[in-house]
């Protein structure tokens, strides 16, 4: 297909491969003109973790409204726009099935392209798009780049390379390097949260709450990954995209993060923190039934010292284990910068530790602002960018692919 004409270029993304339905117009995968986001995160709560039938009720009752209100926000219409962007995979099968016919209905009856996005892809363009605002008065990030994607669902290493001068070079192209086998860092913050009785979505208060402990007081050690010659030639199916067999990927790049979760449920069995646990649980509950948010001091207010330790010692082992997976394949790969991007990368302490490690080490690091770290639609109308400018469109017929790998 040859070059589309991308004089505009002004293209609407919808995301919602999990529980946010968002919406965005972004302008020649630069300028975002409009980004909107409705969370479920009251809805899924109660259920501490997301539900996936009740995450694609929501996107079906969100879906339209959103779209129209990013619109509204861009100030422009459907006939202004040269292209529909929509994340056809990896997330919830249901969740992505809402998004994707959304974009299929609207480019069919718009006459407008319509294009496929790796959520994965989303994200490392997340950083992307900011960092070409900031080209005007800085130097752009040198290429290529090592970007981990680091959230609820992923914990992925790539190595990420721009597009050539040539037509049949015109896209991104990513190298898999190392995945999680089991958990991704995101899963294993919000269930140890959960086991703390500090409810869902746990990661952001065991960021709040880490400064108060102790992070050498419960020894974590790294988790170390060996080799697995019996699963040579098989492809795993992790909770993420199906990627690489195990036997194809550097042990010393591979991620687990279910011995850590592991741990931390047997240090709070014997060191008596369940039922302190159960009471800040109830206490958190009534307060959230008035309808009101507990502020850090409150929440802070009802752990005891020994749980703020482990809090702080948690948090320090999952960023000591992405430290360690991410340089390992930083001196192996030799990129030019490294993106670290995902939910977790909003984390303070992972963005604290990454930018020490990499100033010590001369390798230029950047994160998505705290709004384009998680998921939103202006990252997957940027990451279509690409797409649009080489005309690498999808078909009507696109479905959804909850497993997606990203190459």
């Amino acid at each position: 297909m040859t070059r589309h004409d991308a004089a505009r270029g002004l293209i609407l993304g919808i995301e919602s491969s999990c529980d946010e339905t968002a919406a965005a117009v972004v302008a020649e995968g630069r300028r975002t003109l409009a980004s909107v986001v409705a969370s479920q995160t009251a809805t899924h709560a109660h259920w501490g973790g997301v539900v996936p039938e009740l995450a694609s009720r929501e996107h079906l009752r969100n879906i339209a409204p959103i779209v129209h209100a990013a619109l509204r926000q861009a100030e422009v219409g459907f006939g202004d726009l040269d292209a529909i962007a929509v994340t056809n995979g990896p997330g919830l099968a249901g969740a992505l099935l809402v998004g994707i016919s959304y974009a299929k209905a609207l480019a069919f009856a718009l006459g407008k392209p319509l294009i496929a996005v790796n959520h994965l892809e989303g994200h490392i363009h997340a950083v992307l798009l900011e960092q070409k605002l900031k080209q005007q008065s800085a130097a752009p990030l040198p290429m290529p780049a090592l970007a981990l994607v680091v959230s609820g669902g992923h914990t992925h290493l790539f190595l990420a390379e721009p597009p050539g001068d040539q037509p049949d070079a015109a896209l991104w192209r990513y190298t898999l390097l190392g995945r999680t086998l089991d958990d991704a860092a995101g899963e294993a913050f919000d269930k140890v949260a959960k086991l703390l009785g500090l409810g869902y979505p746990g990661g952001p208060w065991i960021d709040r709450l880490a400064p108060f402990g102790d992070p050498r007081a419960v020894p974590f050690p790294l988790t170390r990954v060996k080799s697995k010659p019996h699963l040579a030639g098989k492809t795993p199916r992790t909770k993420g995209a199906v990627t690489s067999p195990v036997a194809a990927l550097d042990p010393r790049f591979l991620f687990s993060f279910s011995g850590l979760k592991t741990a931390v449920l047997r240090h709070v069995e014997t060191t008596g923190l369940r039922s302190s646990a159960l009471a800040r649980e109830a206490a958190l509950q009534a307060i959230v039934a008035t309808g009101r948010r507990p502020g850090v001091d409150e929440v802070r207010a009802l752990c005891d010292q020994p749980t703020l330790d482990l809090i702080a010692s948690f948090q320090a082992s999952v960023v000591d284990n992405l430290l360690d997976r991410a340089f390992a394949a930083a001196e192996s790969a030799d990129p030019r910068s490294l993106l670290v991007t995902g939910g977790v990368a909003a984390n303070s302490e992972l963005r604290l530790r990454f930018r020490e490690e990499a100033s010590r080490r001369g390798l230029s690091v950047a994160f998505p602002s705290l709004a384009l770290s998680t998921d939103n639609a202006a990252m997957i109308a940027a990451a279509a960018w690409p797409r649009f400018a080489a005309g690498r469109f999808a078909a009507l017929d696109l479905e959804a692919d909850p497993r997606l790998t990203l190459a």
